[in-house]
């Protein structure tokens, strides 16, 4: 797996550059409110595929609870595992990069998101942003989990849902927009982990090279180490450049970043960011 940074920062920075891009479309028209959630949702999801893991960053997320949830999973994708592999897919020890890696289950993730925030309940959009946001802090520290650490990460999660509550009031929200944010953070994850050395099956159950769960993967000379020098000297940085241009470039087009007209870019920069 990539590291929680990096996953992190790959759903912020693809939440970031798909609304960008579709600032014309359906999901361009997002308000604050719903990006910023959007944004928070993606971010965290891009850490819960590794609830598969009962030694993972998100396992640990809200300690004794979310090691539980971690066990169930664990025990759905080795069900699954098991039920489904080829004699190529081999038989393996441990149920990490399973059921919880794949296209199925980021759609379902999504799908389930999508229903609880059409409750049309803000008690449920937060939630859900509290559930997703503590997925992102506990990911962003980086270091092994203490007992104290679902006290801290709980309490800056809550902060984080008033703020955003605080400051976005009773504007319109967008549950579809919730449902594709967390596929999308899902996505980010198994993109992550496919250029790392191990893969990641995404595409199960689609037979490949007479695989169910055929790790998806680039050339090896494209793969890197997780915590290596290359994700942390290189991916990491760039996917938190981009995580902060692109979601500055989207708050400006939706009004919630007016001071980006202030600064003295170039006019064709301007043009890009106010299309």
């Amino acid at each position: 797996m990539s590291t929680g940074p990096t996953h992190a920062m790959s759903g912020l920075a693809l939440w970031a550059g798909v609304t960008a891009l579709a600032d014309t479309h359906a999901l361009g028209q997002l308000s604050p409110k719903t990006w910023v959630v959007g944004a928070t949702l993606c971010s965290g999801a891009a850490l819960l595929p590794d609830i598969d893991h009962p030694k993972s960053t998100v396992a640990n997320t809200f300690g004794a609870v979310s090691r539980g949830i971690s066990a169930v999973f664990s025990g759905i994708s080795g069900f699954l595992y098991r039920l489904t592999h080829t004699k190529r897919d081999g038989k393996r020890e441990g149920t990490h990069r399973a059921f919880t890696h794949t296209v199925v289950f980021a759609v379902l993730a999504g799908l389930i998101t999508t229903a609880i925030a059409q409750t049309g309940n803000d008690t449920a959009i937060g939630i859900l942003m509290f559930f997703f946001a503590a997925l992102a802090v506990r990911g962003l520290m980086h270091v092994k989990s203490s007992r104290m650490d679902a006290l801290v990460i709980a309490g800056a999660s809550l902060l984080l849902t008033v703020a955003c509550w605080a400051w976005a009031g009773d504007q319109p929200t967008n549950p579809a927009a919730f449902g594709v944010a967390v596929m999308l953070g899902c996505v980010a994850h198994f993109l992550g982990d496919a250029i790392t050395e191990q893969g990641c099956p995404m595409l199960w159950p689609v037979p490949l090279a007479g695989q169910t769960w055929y790790p998806i993967a680039p050339p090896k000379a494209m793969r890197m180490t997780t915590g290596g020098k290359v994700e942390m000297a290189l991916v990491g940085p760039a996917l938190t450049i981009a995580a902060v241009v692109l979601s500055s470039v989207v708050l400006y087009r939706i009004g919630a970043a007016p001071w980006i007209a202030q600064l003295d870019l170039p006019p064709e920069i301007m043009a890009w960011i106010n299309p």
